[in-house]
């Protein structure tokens, strides 16, 4: 699954969504859903804090469907774990709210026992710690660091075949016996998949079979429209507070959204009353991850693995690079998630440069196949929402203000042109001599400065641009229609840093960004201070467009 720890977090996801599908479809007539979520850990593991923040949430709700075997082989590539890992597992996960037992890892009869001991207890998650040796049977590198990592060499591997009774001179070995008990093993869990598709058939019909159907068939997103809300033109609404009236919405039409928040639920406005929450012993649709980012999105992503369910996660934007390992590997993997990032600039206020973002949204835009989109209202946040649970191939993250901003007023383009990436929100009667590029909170600004730019002789166009990855799926014509190429003038206006807008505004553009850490300040302090008023932009085009 990619960087340690990762697998740790993603199978609590997997028995998160275990336990919630139970929930949904099992009941005193049947128990459809009915299976473990296995693992096998490493030292590795253990040591990343991943698997601590995952463990913790995963003792705390009791997930009693983990069962996870601790390979404690004491090995990792420096040497013995003794050199920077001493710690007690077994009071570790005890304190967790796990089971904990302790085996010899070579010993069949001990991990079979223990094994049907965790399928017994079904409030906690379950650790078998079993004690082996790397290599085993290699003469001279079991146990060693030096098997950890490399190849065992020729003659080390025929010692090892012959010190657990293979031929050595047959390169590649299995016995007979391992090949029948295979295929007998074949044949009973044929039987038992058999007899659960019986079961399926017979139980999840009528009303159920429609409602297990909407969890595996998305709606087309305009049988979605009409019941989202619609927002006020000149009305100011912060993006996080229109996403989470989104949401709300979102949750009355699709049983199979869940998620929840890094402690954070009433800044991003990711809390949906009136449906259940996961707690101590419970689970429900909010999700309270607790004030651990790191497994948040891991475990999203082992809820989105699963299957049937649309997760999202959320925490401000300068957390983000917290989730970076999961958002990378469900990027990679092609996982349906969404991430709602708020508090998205240096208009977070007093908070100051620690809680900022800068760089984010450039380093967000860095990941392949990633989605980002930065609305610029709350008209364009609610299609945005309608994009992300259309992209279902790969994962959406939601830039969102924390500040209100106002609904603009569209005489050209639509808020729905958001799904095309880039789109003109705001036009001069005739052809533009300059761009005005812009995203968020810094769009609606632009539209002002323009008007004035208008009076002043020069015709401004201004483009929202929420999403760099939804524009390049766009055809040629359409790019070329919205940044004609006898344009030359070209005004990036973001609140952020510069890093990548040169490919839509080249060398010779003009950047409104900043690359720099922010302060603590009232954000209409800050906007002042660094630049991003009507004013200020006013005055830096009309000083570009004469050079």
């Amino acid at each position: 699954t990619g960087p340690l720890g990762q697998g740790f977090a993603n199978a609590v996801g997997m028995a998160f969504a275990s336990k919630m599908f139970a929930k949904e479809f099992n009941n005193a007539k049947n128990s459809i859903i009915d299976h473990y979520i296995y693992a096998i850990l490493s030292d590795g593991d253990l040591m990343e804090g991943i698997s601590s923040e995952a463990a913790s949430f995963a003792g705390h709700i009791g997930l009693g469907n983990i069962i996870y075997i601790y390979d404690d082989n004491r090995i990792t590539i420096e040497g013995s774990t003794d050199a920077a890992f001493s710690e007690d597992v077994q009071s570790r996960f005890a304190s967790y709210n796990w089971h904990v037992q302790k085996i010899d890892g070579h010993n069949f009869y001990e991990i079979e026992e223990a094994i049907v001991n965790a399928q017994k207890e079904e409030n906690k998650p379950s650790i078998i710690i079993a004690r082996t040796r790397i290599a085993k049977g290699s003469p001279n590198k079991e146990g060693s660091e030096h098997s950890h990592g490399s190849p065992l060499g020729v003659e080390e591997i025929k010692q090892a075949k012959m010190n657990i009774g293979c031929d050595p001179d047959l390169h590649f070995f299995v016995p007979q016996r391992v090949y029948d008990i295979m295929a007998e093993r074949g044949r009973e869990l044929a039987d038992k998949h058999n007899e659960w598709n019986r079961r399926f058939k017979d139980q999840i019909k009528g009303e159920l079979k429609k409602k297990w159907d909407t969890f595996f068939n998305l709606p087309d997103i305009l049988s979605l429209k009409d019941d989202l809300p619609v927002f006020e033109t000149g009305k100011a609404v912060a993006t996080r507070s229109a996403s989470g009236k989104v949401l709300e919405a979102l949750f009355g039409k699709l049983p199979n959204i869940i998620g929840g928040s890094a402690d954070l639920a009433p800044s991003n406005k990711s809390f949906v009353s009136g449906y259940e929450e996961t707690g101590r012993g419970s689970i429900g649709r909010n999700i309270h991850f607790g004030i651990r980012e790191h497994a948040m999105g891991a475990i999203q992503n082992g809820i989105s693995s699963y299957g049937g369910f649309l997760p999202y996660s959320a925490t401000f934007l300068a957390f983000a690079d917290y989730m970076r390992p999961a958002i990378r590997l469900a990027s990679m993997s092609g996982l349906h998630t969404v991430y709602l990032f708020t508090h998205d600039s240096i208009f977070v206020g007093e908070d100051g440069p620690t809680h900022q973002p800068i760089e984010h949204i450039a380093s967000l835009r860095a990941i392949p196949k990633l989605t980002v989109i930065r609305p610029a209202d709350a008209e364009e946040t609610r299609e945005a929402w309608l994009s992300a649970i259309d992209n279902r191939f790969g994962p959406t993250a939601l830039i969102l203000t924390r500040h209100d901003i106002p609904v603009i007023e569209r005489k050209f383009g639509k808020a729905q042109n958001l799904n095309k990436g880039a789109y003109i929100i705001w036009d001069a009667d005739s052809d533009p001599d300059i761009l005005l590029i812009a995203t968020g909170s810094e769009v609606h600004i632009s539209i002002e400065a323009a008007k004035k730019l208008k009076d002043k002789g020069i015709n401004a166009r201004v483009i929202s641009f929420p999403s760099w990855e939804l524009f390049e799926k766009q055809s040629e014509d359409y790019k070329k229609m919205i940044f004609p190429e006898a344009v030359n003038k070209r005004i990036v206006i973001e609140a952020g840093i510069k890093m990548g807008w040169e490919k839509y505004a080249g060398i010779d553009g003009l950047y409104i960004t900043i690359d720099q850490f922010g302060a603590s300040a009232p954000y209409k302090v800050l906007a002042e201070r660094f630049g991003f008023t009507e004013e200020n932009i006013l005055a830096k085009v009309i000083e570009y467009f004469k050079q």
